[in-house]
């Protein structure tokens, strides 16, 4: 079913309860997918399972209707991603892989040497949406206002470890650290280009709950340190051994 057009949406998802679409997501069906009325579609709304829903109305206000669960909701991944802000377009690549990599929330965190503040909510989660519904997620991941990192780590809960990919000083590779964190809801901080002040780095290795990790002999960008620092955790303690595919049981 990969081939049918896949929508997120706010809606409940239920038999026989239509879903009314916004001109953007009406548009998108009808003038760029070239939908017909009575064309079939994926919905997903990170609740429900996914369905397949007939599509009907017209193309500025078209309606889904849900014809039947074709996958369950499962249980994603409990990985939060806390990070710095950088140039607009390398953030959004931020955005797109960390959501494409299974990470269920993402934390925006102003740092000494953050390039910019300027973080919008709503376009990110636009991102993420957009990644979500290409790569098959069945949620969207949450996304919070940016903070600054002290007040990130002050309301900090000693339950979930706090993964820091530290550049600068001997730390361990994850590998060493996979029998604590195996079944733990986990964070992992990623700093930004110029990486941390030598305060913030003597803050975090005085928190019991922070992790320090190193990412290899190379200073890596901040984007790159994302994706590496997320495919690792995926591939030694994430659901990359789980099926994508959850059918509805007959």
């Amino acid at each position: 079913m990969s081939h049918i057009a896949r929508l997120f949406v706010e809606s409940p998802l239920r038999p026989e309860q239509p879903v009314d679409l916004g001109a953007d997501q009406s548009r998108y069906l009808t003038r760029v997918m070239r939908l017909q009325p009575g064309s079939k579609v994926r919905a997903f709304n990170g609740q429900d399972g996914e369905w397949e829903c007939e599509l009907q109305g017209t193309p500025k206000s078209a309606v889904l209707n849900p014809l039947r669960q074709t996958r369950v909701q499962g249980t994603g991944t409990d990985l939060t991603l806390l990070f710095a802000p950088i140039k607009k377009a390398r953030t959004d690549f931020i955005i797109e892989k960390a959501t494409e990599l299974g990470v269920s929330a993402i934390h925006p965190v102003l740092t000494e040497y953050t390039q910019t503040s300027r973080v919008r909510v709503d376009r990110f989660r636009s991102l993420a949406i957009e990644a979500a519904e290409q790569t098959e997620r069945m949620d969207v991941p949450e996304i919070f206002e940016a903070v600054p990192l002290a007040k990130a780590l002050s309301v900090w809960t000693d339950q979930r470890p706090l993964i820091y990919c530290d550049e600068s000083a001997e730390a361990a590779p994850l590998a060493v650290h996979t029998s604590s964190l195996a079944q733990k809801p986990t964070s992992i901080l990623i700093g930004p280009e110029g990486g941390f002040s030598p305060r913030e780095r003597q803050m975090l290795r005085a928190l019991d709950f922070v992790i320090p990790i190193t990412l290899g002999p190379r200073i890596l960008r901040a984007e790159t340190a994302v994706v590496s620092a997320l495919t690792l955790w995926q591939s030694l303690l994430g659901d990359w051994h789980n099926s994508p595919y959850l059918p509805v049981s007959e």
